[in-house]
């Protein structure tokens, strides 16, 4: 089976060691990255290639996103038209598979429309990975915000599959509580390839990384 990791990881200057032990214990395919916040750490990883998107601000570093990709599989960057936070490629595992990370920060609106427009761009089946920052009981919040029901009316209309089960994915320090922030959304027709039970394919281990298999 194929393995896809994604994780927010705040930040890559501290957590190189942490990268390394995750791609070393589980060997993904893919492996998804969120707020990496910096533009000028080179991220090179044995046996990896690297697709990245920085965001600065000022003179301080903030967002940004990057898949690694195993050169066990023949994968290929894909261009993408927009200003979100936001990179995909093209690997060739059991089957040709889009690959998508997005960060959404937290205090940004969301552009329903700019979303609509990656969806668009993106080669079918496709598997949509990242930190959303919404908060739905539909994928295991203890309650909806605005974001949340932007997100769900995103993923209605257009008619994408979310697989996330009711797991917690992220652990807020100063109030020591447990929230679903990191999504997994597919094309529906990527559905045959995961495995059967799709609400038993997350795992979330020490790292809160999500852990996808198909």
């Amino acid at each position: 089976m194929t393995t896809y990791l994604s994780w927010n990881c705040r930040g890559i200057r501290f957590k190189l060691h942490d990268i390394r032990t995750i791609l070393n214990n589980f060997h993904p395919a893919c492996f998804c990255l969120q707020e990496t916040l910096t533009s000028n750490i080179p991220l090179k990883l044995r046996g990896y290639n690297c697709v990245r998107k920085d965001t600065d601000t000022g003179s301080r570093s903030c967002g940004g996103v990057c898949i690694l990709t195993s050169n066990l599989y023949s994968s290929t960057p894909l261009t993408l038209h927009t200003t979100l936070q936001a990179v995909a490629v093209q690997v060739h595992t059991r089957a040709l598979v889009t690959v998508f990370c997005i960060y959404l920060p937290p205090h940004d609106a969301i552009n329903q429309q700019q979303l609509n427009n990656l969806v668009d761009q993106l080669p079918k089946p496709f598997l949509l990975l990242g930190d959303f920052n919404g908060h739905n009981t539909l994928w295991g919040s203890d309650s909806t915000n605005s974001r949340g029901r932007q997100i769900e009316q995103f993923i209605s209309n257009n008619c994408l599959c979310l697989l996330n089960n009711d797991e917690k994915t992220y652990f807020h320090e100063p109030t020591r509580s447990f929230h679903s922030l990191d999504l997994a959304i597919c094309s529906p027709d990527l559905l045959p390839l995961l495995k059967a039970n799709s609400r038993e394919i997350w795992k979330k281990i020490s790292w809160n990384v999500l852990k996808l298999k198909m």
